[in-house]
């Protein structure tokens, strides 16, 4: 579903070398976890596979669904079925959280939505997440708690059904019943979705104890040092980032 070819992505301001000779497939149905210390370039990752025009794509090329999107704008790739939940949700003030995720729907599907079915199906997406329909009536992720921000990204995700999500440091900030709600939640529109993809990002492996991932892959210094599976993660935890030093045969998972 998503192919990185030797990836290679500077900084627009200062030219600064954030990715280098990264590469990565992940299929359709497959949930792969990218882990490393700070620094070393996985949010980096998750904005330049969205369009971030923060970065340059200095070398490679990023395929979805056997296209090349490199050409893409932000909101291109988003209604190509590509979808970040963001580690810190931007707050849009004067537009209502149900209005943005209808909106949202509406240019993903160019189709007019059916409000009624709109309304019955976010009340209840909010039910089960957990979040209070006053929620809905407020301006996009003001006033939201860093936990409520993480469940409204989840919140969108479940309305606009992408084909592939990225999970960018989706448990940071929140403690172990918002992330059980947030993590149920996931898993199961992943049950009713199975060839939807996931791709990952976190500095430790509690999350993957709820999502259990296919491959595990760890970064440093902007590429991809060793594979494996959930084990990885979990050896790595124990002896820490400074000592993954080999680059596993298959790194790539080709």
């Amino acid at each position: 579903m998503l192919e990185i070819k030797k990836l290679k992505v500077q900084t627009s301001d200062d030219h600064q070398t954030i990715i280098k000779d990264l590469s990565l497939s992940i299929k359709s149905g497959e949930i792969h976890a990218i882990m490393g210390p700070n620094g070393t370039g996985k949010s980096t990752l998750s904005k330049v596979i969205m369009g971030n025009n923060k970065y340059n794509l200095v070398e490679g090329d990023i395929l979805f669904n056997n296209k090349s999107i490199i050409n893409l704008t932000v909101d291109e790739r988003a209604k190509s079925g590509i979808f970040l939940a963001m580690q810190d949700p931007t707050v849009v003030e004067g537009v209502t959280n149900s209005e943005f995720i209808k909106t949202a729907i509406q240019e993903t599907t160019n189709e007019r939505i059916n409000y009624f079915n709109f309304i019955k199906e976010l009340d209840s997406c909010i039910k089960n997440i957990g979040l209070s329909e006053d929620m809905l009536h407020r301006s996009l992720n003001q006033g939201f708690s860093g936990g409520e921000k993480k469940k409204n990204e989840i919140l969108q995700l479940k309305m606009l059904k992408p084909k592939f999500i990225i999970l960018d440091e989706i448990d940071s900030g929140l403690d172990v019943d918002s992330l059980k709600v947030v993590c149920q939640n996931l898993n199961d529109y992943l049950k009713e979705n199975q060839e939807t993809s996931v791709l990952i990002i976190t500095h430790y492996p509690r999350i993957l104890e709820y999502i259990k991932p296919d491959y595990v892959h760890i970064m440093k210094d902007g590429t991809i040092k060793k594979t494996g599976d959930i084990n990885l993660a979990f050896e790595t935890e124990k002896i820490g980032y400074s000592s993954i030093n080999e680059v596993s045969e298959n790194k790539n998972h080709e």
